[in-house]
This record gives C-alpha cells, sequence and structure tokens, in this order.
C-alpha cells in the first residue's frame, strides 16, 4: 500500500519529486494557516508521515493522523513537538542537526557585530537624513576584537561560533555548560566558566540554548544585574530562555549596553517595547535562514522520514531509546 507523507513548509519541489519516485503519495502545503487549516487535517488521516516547521505536533493534531508513525522538523530545536506523547504512540520524532552549525555562527557573529557597531542604528541615522556633520557620539560603538565574549550552551553551534571569535576576532573565550568541553578547551583557549562569574567578566554573553523546563527564564533581573553595564547580550537560542521584560528593563536602564535578538517568548513578534529601544537589534527568527542552508534541512528532514519509515531510525531520531523496540520494518 502506497504510503502517504505530509508537508506543511516551502520546500524544492525536486524533494518533492524525491518522495513521489519513492513511492510516497505526497501532499505538499507551503505553509499552515486559518485559510488551509481544515484542509491540512483532513490531509493527516492517511498520513505516514509528516515534514514541516510551526505546527504544534501534540496529541491535538493526532486526533487528525492515527496512523501517523514519523514527524521530522526541519530544524534543530523540536519544542513544537509533544515528544512524550509522541513516544507513548511509536512515532519517531526527528530532526535536522549539524547541517546548519556554520550559518548560525555566522549569523551570531553578525548579530554581535550590527550590536556593537551601531549597524542598524547608523544606518537609520542616515535615513533620517541627520548626517550633516561629524558624528555624535551616540554612533559611535564599541570593538569586537580582543574583547571576552561567554558562551552560554556549548553545543556544536557552540563550538564553531568560538572559532570565529578566537581565530577570526582573537577574542577570549569562556562558555558556560553543564559538561566540560575539552575540545573547544584544546583549540581555542576557552575557559569553563560557572554561569555567575561568566556574567559578570564578559563583554558579550551569547546564547544558545534550547527551549525546556530548566532553561525557562533562566536569564532575568538578576543576571542582567550581574552583567557590565557596557555588555552586550545576544540570544539566537528560544525565546523563552530570557524574561523579555526583564531584558527590556535592563536596556531601557542601561544596565546593559545592548542586546542582539532573533528569538522571542512569543513568536511571531508583531509589537513589542524592544522595537523602540536604539540599543536593540531585532530579527525574525532568521539564523538558519539562507537559501543553502534551507536547502540543506529540508533534505535532511525528508530523508529522515524516508528512513524512519523503512524502520531506519536511529539517525537524527529525538526519542530513538524509547521506541526503538516499537518500530515496525514492513
Amino acid at each position: 500500500m502506497q504510503k502517504e507523507i505530509v508537508i506543511y513548509k516551502n520546500i524544492a519541489e525536486s524533494l518533492v519529486e524525491k518522495l513521489k519516485s519513492n513511492n510516497y503519495k505526497v501532499t505538499h502545503f507551503y505553509s499552515i494557516d486559518d485559510l488551509n487549516r481544515d484542509e491540512f487535517h483532513k490531509s493527516l488521516l492517511n498520513a505516514s508521515g509528516i515534514v514541516g516547521t510551526h505546527v504544534r505536533v501534540n496529541e491535538d493534531l493526532l486526533k487528525y493522523a492515527p496512523n501517523l508513525k514519523a514527524v521530522s522538523t526541519i530544524s534543530v530545536g523540536y519544542d513544537a513537538i509533544d515528544v512524550d506523547c509522541m513516544s507513548n504512540k511509536g512515532i519517531a520524532v526527528m530532526h535536522t542537526p549539524n547541517v546548519l552549525n556554520d550559518s548560525m555562527a555566522d549569523f551570531m557573529m553578525a548579530l554581535v557585530l550590527a550590536v556593537s557597531r551601531k549597524i542598524v542604528f547608523t544606518m537609520d541615522y542616515m535615513r533620517d537624513h541627520k548626517w550633516n556633520g561629524p558624528l555624535p557620539l551616540n554612533c559611535f560603538g564599541q570593538e569586537v576584537h580582543h574583547k571576552k565574549v561567554g558562551i552560554v550552551g556549548m553545543g556544536r553551534i557552540g563550538e564553531v561560533f568560538a572559532k570565529r571569535c578566537k581565530l577570526g576576532f582573537d577574542m577570549e573565550v569562556s562558555y558556560y555548560s553543564r559538561t566540560q568541553h575539552k575540545s573547544v578547551e584544546d583549540l581555542y583557549g576557552a575557559k569553563h566558566l560557572d554561569l555567575d562569574t561568566l556574567l559578570k567578566e564578559s563583554d558579550f554573553v551569547v546564547v544558545i540554548l534550547p527551549s525546556t523546563p530548566q532553561t525557562k527564564h533562566m536569564f532575568s533581573h538578576k543576571q542582567f544585574e550581574m552583567m557590565k553595564r557596557s555588555a552586550i547580550f545576544i540570544n539566537a537560542g528560544r525565546g523563552p530562555v530570557v524574561d523579555e521584560e526583564a531584558l527590556i528593563e535592563a536596556l531601557k536602564s542601561n544596565k546593559i549596553a545592548g542586546a542582539g535578538l532573533d528569538v522571542f517568548e512569543k513568536e511571531p513578534l508583531s509589537e513589542s517595547p524592544l522595537f523602540s529601544l536604539d540599543n536593540v537589534v531585532v530579527v525574525p527568527h532568521i539564523g538558519t535562514s539562507t537559501i543553502e542552508t534551507q536547502n540543506i534541512m529540508s533534505e535532511c528532514a525528508v530523508d529522515n522520514v524516508i528512513n524512519a519509515l523503512n524502520g531506519n531510525i536511529e539517525k537524527n531520531c529525538v526519542n530513538y531509546n524509547n521506541i526503538k523496540n516499537l518500530i515496525n520494518k514492513n
């Protein structure tokens, strides 16, 4: 019997054709909104696999997808998926790690530079026709090279970001992580610090943490109070890690010098006090939004589902240990 796969993201047609050539019936939604949600739900009835992002995959969705065997998000993070619920149903949860590390590290460095050198602020200064003579002091930024950067969350992305900091900008690298990472220490001279010490010493605090119950509001009033008044805060992990109200208060009162944010507590973010602050760079969760990376991630997600539906879940399966004995290879 032909297996069905539902895609709910704009991916290359060549990947859709790849699925069809492997004898899968494919239903492709470029995105899901109120106009097509009912149609999307109906398409899930016979779906064995689903691929996409920005849709909550939980018990409510499973009411429409009684035959689901595998779901692959086109991302590293999988907080939109109720992993425990999927595990209880024997459904493989897949993600796309290791294909976006360089893209994310480049982007994080771009945020560091944009905030520290006031790229957006001075661009607006020109667009407002204010450049009529010598620049005022509020257009002056601060250096990045040879400064201290503290990385909170030392995974694969953290390691390639540390490489850019050390080899590209001669920065002094420290990191906070539950486990010690000897490779980043040996290669880039990174120091493994407790969080409080890292916050007090760093000129740049760069967060790359997932959203979990343990990391929720890990950064709030206390943490921003610890940081240098000249410090710049970057969040490229997940929005709920930061208490946004506490961050806004710290920025307004100049407890820290600035922030660069790619993620937010609630997304999409259509209105926020952050938008009116001159010492903030905000962008709409674009850390991996390059054509090359999105294509690679999409291909990885499609391969994940093909593999899972053929009983091969060893690679990129978040809940492998919970469901490995439940996978049927026929």
